[in-house]
């Protein structure tokens, strides 16, 4: 059964602690917005997949109870990074399967300063989900005192620099692409304009990565309305319908891990096996495509994702960012949003935030970032420990 997204909607994305407001009051904001979006109440909603991680037990609940007291099931997701596409797929799979014909995703975080630790519980790495990924990491680069996250993706970077003669520069080139597209989003959590040489000059959080390389810890949230083709039709949604042409979600294999390689382990494997059964169900393939939205979590995973994606080969996609085909103008729009490293990452919402942006995209309704004629729009969003999610959309005209 064919699905839809007919409403969107998310929080600018901030600082943490910038707003005096609880989670309850974000997921308000950004589930109105959705709601509003697709022209419905409340009271149409028959499920309600919420995710988040850095909140007790139940804070679904306790979100979607500012929206209304309906009694419809609401289900707490966490997944790490990748919690919010998540959800989404959750809402996906109710309207598909035939349970439902409405179905709203919300994500949230409310989020501490500082770094991001080892796994969304924050505790030792003997414990943590995500102790076998470090542990890749230290057996071939040591375990230094800079924060995990970025050290195991800077380990990566350096492996890509080693294996295929990536350069500090083309990595900066990410950042400097992301922070330029945030500019024109007032979601953004930042709308700074850097260059390649300011991004290099930033303070070294791993190197080879640089502050400006590195997407914040922010607060936001963001919420997608999921309906069937028969409610789009009921309630003469049509003109605001983006389809969700297939979706797929891997988890990692022992491709992440035998290589003993922190590219692998980061989840560009997985992140292949998504994209390619995604490309199989849709019919569609990268060329296809007009905008993405990915999961750049440190300007490396941009260039890892690139290639798993099929926008080039291994090795490569130093170059291809470097030669201008994935901003305005090339091949592919790639972040428009501003992506995570200059939109924020509240890792609830990301997921959720990256539909919002294709649906806009694809409704033509994204203002001065518009990416012209944008038909058909893909979503990637990966967690450690591990999820990939990828998703292929499709506008009306």
């Amino acid at each position: 059964m064919k699905t839809y997204i007919v409403g969107v909607g998310m929080t600018k994305f901030e600082k943490p602690e910038t707003r005096d407001w609880q989670y309850w009051d974000m997921a308000k904001e950004a589930g109105t917005k959705a709601l509003e979006d697709a022209g419905i109440s409340y009271g149409k909603v028959e499920q309600v997949p919420v995710g988040y991680c850095f909140q007790a037990s139940t804070a679904g609940q306790r979100a979607a109870y500012e929206l209304g007291l309906s009694g419809v099931p609401v289900y707490n997701v966490n997944n790490n990074c990748a919690t919010a596409s998540t959800a989404l797929m959750m809402a996906r799979q109710f309207v598909a399967g035939g349970m439902n014909d409405c179905v709203l995703a919300l994500g949230f975080e409310k989020m501490a300063r500082g770094a991001l630790g080892g796994g969304s519980d924050g505790g030792d790495f003997k414990t943590s989900p995500v102790a076998r990924h470090y542990g890749i990491m230290a057996a071939k680069h040591g375990f230094e005192m800079s924060p995990p996250t970025a050290q195991i993706f800077g380990d990566a970077a350096r492996e890509h620099m080693e294996l295929y003669g990536t350069t500090e520069a083309q990595l900066a080139a990410v950042g400097a692409k992301n922070h330029r597209h945030s500019a024109h989003n007032p979601y953004a959590q930042f709308q700074d304009v850097y260059t390649v040489e300011e991004i290099l000059a930033a303070k070294t959080i791993h190197r080879p990565l640089t502050k400006l390389q590195c997407s914040p810890t922010s607060d936001g949230a963001a919420a997608a309305v999921v309906v069937s083709e028969r409610f789009v039709e009921q309630h003469g949604l049509g003109d605001r319908a983006v389809e969700i042409v297939a979706q797929a979600m891997t988890t990692d294999t022992a491709a992440s891990f035998d290589s003993g390689s922190c590219i692998d382990v980061v989840g560009k494997p997985m992140s292949r096996a998504a994209a390619e059964q995604v490309y199989e169900a849709s019919g569609l393939g990268i060329d296809d495509v007009d905008v993405i939205e990915l999961h750049d979590c440190f300007s490396i995973n941009e260039l890892l994702t690139y290639e798993a994606l099929g926008l080039c080969e291994d090795g490569e996609s130093g170059k291809l960012v470097e030669s201008g085909a994935t901003t305005y103008g090339g091949k592919w729009v790639v972040n428009p949003s501003g992506g995570l490293i200059s939109k924020g990452h509240p890792l609830g919402a990301t997921g959720l935030a990256q539909a919002a942006e294709l649906t806009w995209q694809l409704r033509g309704a994204a203002g001065s970032r518009q990416v012209p004629d944008a038909r058909v729009g893909l979503a990637h969003n990966i967690g450690l420990g591990g999820a990939a999610v990828v998703t292929m959309l499709r506008g009306f005209n």
